[in-house]
């Protein structure tokens, strides 16, 4: 049976500025998705959760939700009384006094959220108040969540509690975020905002990613294809005098039709261009603690720590919220001095900082003048680079660099910061939450210029999949003052604590335990080759036909996941979703026993069985 369509947008026209954040889209969402609204920064996926909840109108096109949707919206920063105590802005009884359960749900919601009920908001920290507005919002019980950036700020406590309610829970979700894992973990379609259109894929990220590949690629085909074509009509065009005596009115028309469809074609923006300036190599040791402690009040924040930094370590330190990661960064940098034991830092150490808050940015100040005061130029490993040049690497043009900080989105001041922090030369590198905001392609490149960077790294993140990709050493908070040096990631520390850990980590576990990636995509297993000696005629026909037969499947595999990037298809015909959904693990099946058969048929003809 067909699910409940929620909300459907048809035709749907949004525009701000040059180029249309919406163009002609089709999209629906049928009850009980949980879908992942991902693309570039500033390609206009908060407008679309606008669209959705009603906040703002299309420029065209018709938006036709069910009767009685009720939508519910936590925003990446949430606008709450701040005179009011947490309770009562989750409460919020203003909004419905015949709910008599709606008490006893807050309280409920709070203890899980772990927040505490008679606060005032005026002294939360940013992360505590994202969790204060999702509170509210899944006490209105709404058959449509949308979340901006829920992640961000929140703990693994909070990542696991939200993870976890999410696949259990029944209504519908759209969620913007930066978090594969929790990508992975929670969605059932990816939706991505590209160029204006919306592009469905059904599964989780990792899917996604397999199936973007073959849609690109198809596109890439397309797009050759009419290319071919144009550049053929225009050299029968200009063929002067004898194209004239020949010339087919209707020829002529469709040329102008297709110069027309061309000049509107929008090209895929460009990746972020990442490099860092270096400076000069510090020495081998970084920094030296030797039983250090540390407390304000009652609280003890270190308690008898001790550890030793060196040139080229990447460092995650990790912990719940309020556990003082911050505290100890100034700790290892000499900036705090310890109540009890010793701090050393090493020679020639220039420390280069990324705040999680953007308080370094001047709200006023232009992009100019944030990356270079004074000076046109630029130099980013003994290369000088105009400061326009720079811009445009992480993809600001020309004509923003002389706006100010404060017409940026969030997503771009995360791109601008980067921009100078890697403008200043630095052996250390100190990044505190750098993914909030960052899109997942610009995340990527940074977690590839991280892996590559000869100076140290001392990372603070919530990204699981982040730190996996980028520390070689993980410093994790035990409770009550304990920290404790671990090798390698965020899955490692999982692997690697004991099993008496504190409570707040707990909850990580379901998520952390590694992943078979082949299942979770729905691979089947090579199978192991056969034991076999030589290969006869009819194998070796057989394995020089293969190449030819695989790329036929996944020329198959690529039309169809083209076919289910049409957003109208989830609206229209859910059926046919399924049918090619059906098709394409049925595709993905014989391929892989394809190349297993290849493997094999070449290791017999190589004689290496």
């Amino acid at each position: 049976m067909a699910l409940a369509t929620l909300i459907t947008l048809t035709d749907i026209q949004l525009a701000y500025g040059h180029h249309p954040l919406l163009d002609h889209a089709d999209f629906a969402i049928q009850a009980g998705e949980r879908i992942g609204l991902i693309g570039r920064n500033g390609a206009g996926k908060s407008s679309l959760l606008r669209l959705l909840d009603g906040r703002t109108l299309p420029d065209d096109g018709d938006i036709a939700r069910s009767s009685g949707l009720r939508v519910a919206t936590v925003e990446q920063e949430p606008e709450l009384d701040e005179n009011a105590t947490v309770f009562d802005v989750v409460c919020n009884v203003e909004g419905d006094h015949e709910d008599w359960q709606r008490p006893s749900r807050v309280r409920a919601i709070l203890e899980k959220l772990g927040l505490p009920a008679d606060v005032q908001i005026a002294g939360l920290s940013g992360g505590t108040r994202k969790r204060v507005a999702l509170a509210r919002a899944l006490v209105e019980e709404p058959d449509l969540l949308l979340l901006d950036e829920p992640t961000n700020h929140l703990d693994f406590d909070g990542i696991a509690w939200l993870e976890e309610m999410l696949r259990s829970w029944r209504g519908a979700a759209v969620i913007i975020t930066h978090d594969r894992r929790f990508l992975d973990a929670v969605t059932t379609r990816i939706v991505e905002l590209d160029r204006g259109r919306l592009l469905s894929f059904p599964g989780n990220f990792s899917q996604w990613q397999e199936r973007k590949a073959q849609w690109l690629e198809s596109e890439r085909l397309e797009q050759a294809r009419f290319d071919k074509l144009l550049a053929q009509e225009e050299v029968w065009i200009r063929k002067g005098v004898e194209a004239r005596r020949t010339r087919n009115e209707g020829r002529v028309r469709r040329l102008e039709s297709l110069r027309v469809q061309r000049a509107e074609r929008r090209e895929r923006i460009g990746d972020v261009s990442l490099a860092l300036a270096e400076g000069q190599r510090s020495g081998k040791l970084v920094a030296e603690l030797e039983h250090v402690g540390k407390t304000f009040g009652d609280k003890i924040v270190v308690d008898d720590y001790s550890t030793t930094i060196l040139r080229g370590d990447r460092i995650g330190i990790v912990g719940p919220n309020g556990a003082g990661k911050t505290t100890l960064l100034k700790l290892i940098l000499g900036e705090m001095q310890p109540d009890t034991g010793t701090t050393r830092l090493g020679t020639n150490v220039a420390v280069a900082y990324f705040d999680q808050m953007r308080a370094q940015l001047d709200e006023n100040a232009s992009l100019v003048d944030i990356i270079s005061p004074g000076s046109e130029w630029v130099e980013i490993g003994g290369t000088r680079k105009h400061v326009m040049t720079y811009l445009g690497d992480f993809l600001f043009s020309p004509a923003r660099a002389g706006s100010p900080v404060r017409s940026l989105s969030g997503g771009e001041r995360a791109r601008l910061l980067l921009a100078r922090l890697f403008a200043r030369p630095a052996n250390v590198l100190v990044l505190d939450e750098p993914t909030n905001d960052l899109d997942i392609e610009t995340l990527e490149l940074l977690e590839e210029l991280l892996q590559e960077y000869a100076g140290t790294v001392l990372l603070v993140s919530h990204d699981r999949a982040f730190l996996n990709n980028v520390v070689t050493q993980t410093i994790a908070y035990e409770g009550e003052g304990r920290w404790r040096d671990y090798v390698g990631g965020y899955d490692e520390w999982v692997a690697q604590r004991p099993a008496s850990r504190p409570a707040h980590a707990a909850d990580a576990d379901a998520d952390a335990k590694p992943v078979d990636e082949s299942a979770a995509r729905g691979k089947v297993a090579k199978p192991k080759p056969a034991k076999a000696t030589k290969i006869n005629a009819w194998d070796l026909r057989e394995l020089e036909g293969l190449p030819d037969a695989i790329a036929a499947l996944e020329a198959q595999q690529a039309e169809l996941a083209g076919k289910l990037a049409d957003g109208s298809l989830y609206r229209d015909a859910p059926a046919e979703v399924d049918r090619i959904n059906g098709e394409l693990a049925k595709l993905e099946s014989e391929l892989e026993e394809r190349f297993a058969r290849w493997e094999l048929l070449e290791a017999r003809r190589d004689g290496t069985l």
